[in-house]
């Protein structure tokens, strides 16, 4: 007796979506060392942007500040693989494209900010899932504002790698802005970010 096997019903395998967390800006409005300051736990903002991540996927990517040891210390033993980047003082894009490149084999990348803590780790797995479905560009919603961490699928690997200056992945978005899959979520966190120490209070 043959059996037939229907392609359609074999399960699809899964797209390896990497995490990029973006570590390394100077933090001159709040005054340095922004990144290791300890929230009302005691643990420094970056390593809650982490273990938001980490809850979520294994594969994070830390760029940080060339010679900045104590976040990358901080970061490895969250989890995190860390790479210093020279180029950090160009911007954001620049940064954004280091750390594309440190994850050229990916299926797409959660690009997340150390410097908004309080993301919820099932906002996190919600862009993840997209990206998993095809989502050529994913962001989440809360109350009608878009907000990080931002997902972008492997069809746009060659435009991030191009990224330099201060804009992040601005341009990309608005060229692509068409395509963005919005993912509405119940979390604040997705919009608050940590610039100078009032904030933190907030």
């Amino acid at each position: 007796m043959s059996i037939a096997i229907i392609e359609n019903d074999m399960p699809q395998e899964s797209k390896h979506i990497a995490a990029i967390l973006l570590a390394a800006g100077a933090g001159t409005r709040f005054g340095g060392e922004k990144l290791l300051h300890p929230l009302e736990d005691g643990v420094a903002i970056a390593a809650h942007a982490a273990r938001n991540i980490l809850a979520v996927t294994s594969d994070v990517i830390a760029v940080v500040r060339w010679g900045d040891f104590p976040l990358y210390d901080m970061l490895e033993q969250e989890g995190c693989q860390v790479t210093m980047f020279q180029g950090a003082a160009r911007g954001m894009g620049a940064t954004l494209a280091h750390g594309v490149g440190q994850a050229r084999g990916a299926d797409g990348w959660v690009v997340a900010l150390a410097d908004m803590p309080r993301i919820a780790p099932s906002t996190i797995k919600a862009i993840v899932d997209a990206l998993q479905q095809d989502a050529p560009i994913v962001a989440p919603v809360y109350k009608g504002e878009r907000g990080h961490p931002v997902g972008f699928g492997a069809a746009l690997r060659d435009e991030l790698l191009k990224l330099d200056g201060d804009q992040g992945a601005r341009a990309v978005l608005e060229r692509h802005r068409d395509s963005v899959r919005l993912v509405e979520c119940d979390d604040p966190g997705i919009l608050f970010d940590v610039d100078r120490k009032s904030d933190i209070a907030r």
